[in-house]
């Protein structure tokens, strides 16, 4: 089915390119604009540093004196909660990058790889901040009340996963490799330069990945926009579940009640999009599943509805 899915896609995607090209050409200048001048600047270096300091082994060394911390909050480890600090201060889709790259050094485990891939990838407080709330809202929405929001349900969709993983006996909570354990490397390999060179390499390809599917979601919003010209709010929610930048600026531009637009760029941000997905999914190592990850947004979603509607209806 999959193959089939990818197949007809980019069919569909192949006559579009060659029938309507200035639509295609303006959407793929959108989607590299928005990779040069917001992804490359902003991701490429933590991605770079973040390789060099997992390594160099010395995260859950710097992180172990408030170990107590993570395990009463987090329910995660020193090396977890690496993930979870820089997941929370870059953006999509750095900590599930991170999540994966712990885990294939072996500094976490399977389950709590798991785990913290169910609220560990949100949008950068940078990102909320500078284009949610200035750009699409035109800064009409108190910023402490649009970051309450994301932060409150995220904890309490972190306080979900945790009693799904570690309280039912989830089969994706199954042991697999110690917490802590790593390979023995070379000299060679573990030289400063060794470790620079193959973390830069790690950062481009990671970032190289990403832009190549900016760029082929932004031609496929530009496709469904073409044939679906209709401006129901029903359109709007496809526009943001495809790629949520340029599905937020199609809602900041829509006609809709400003309570509607401000509740559905909430659920944009949270969700992510399926170009977000897509991005986690190429990143995240074949041995985690994504069934977790997925089921975590899908409640991050409907908390952030409950809180919208609480504070904006009843406080």
């Amino acid at each position: 089915m999959k193959k089939i899915l990818y197949t007809v896609v980019s069919l569909v995607l192949f006559v579009f390119l060659l029938f309507f090209p200035r639509e295609s050409l303006a959407s793929a200048q959108e989607g590299m604009q928005l990779w040069l001048n917001i992804l490359l600047p902003t991701l490429l270096p933590f991605m770079i540093l973040t390789g060099v300091l997992i390594r160099t082994d010395m995260i859950g060394q710097r992180l172990t004196p408030m170990e107590s911390i993570w395990q009463k909050i987090f329910g995660v480890s020193p090396a977890g909660a690496y993930a979870v600090l820089f997941g929370l201060l870059c953006g999509y889709p750095m900590g599930a990058k991170l999540t994966s790259d712990l885990y294939a050094s072996r500094k976490i485990s399977r389950r709590e790889a798991q785990y913290l891939l169910t609220f560990t990838n949100h949008a950068s407080p940078m990102f909320i901040s500078s284009y949610l709330i200035h750009t699409c809202m035109n800064g009409q929405v108190s910023a402490l009340e649009v970051f309450s929001l994301l932060l409150g349900s995220a904890f309490l969709t972190m306080l979900c996963m945790r009693l799904w993983f570690f309280r039912t006996g989830s089969r994706y909570t199954a042991g697999f490799s110690p917490i802590y354990t790593s390979k023995k490397e070379t000299s060679s390999d573990s030289s400063p330069g060794a470790i620079l060179d193959a973390s830069i390499m790690n950062g481009f390809e990671t970032i190289t990945k990403l832009g190549g599917y900016i760029l082929m979601f932004s031609i496929l919003t530009a496709c469904v926009r073409h044939f679906w010209k209709s401006q129901s709010i029903l359109s709007y929610v496809l526009f943001c579940l495809l790629e949520m930048t340029t599905g937020l600026h199609s809602l900041a531009l829509s006609g809709l009640n400003p309570e509607i637009k401000y509740l559905c760029a909430l659920v944009t941000v949270v969700l992510g999009g399926a170009c977000i997905t897509a991005q986690t999914r190429s990143l995240v190592t074949e041995e985690l599943s994504l069934l977790p990850y997925l089921a975590s947004k899908l409640v991050n979603a409907l908390i952030v509805i409950v809180l919208f509607l609480f504070f904006a209806k009843i406080i």
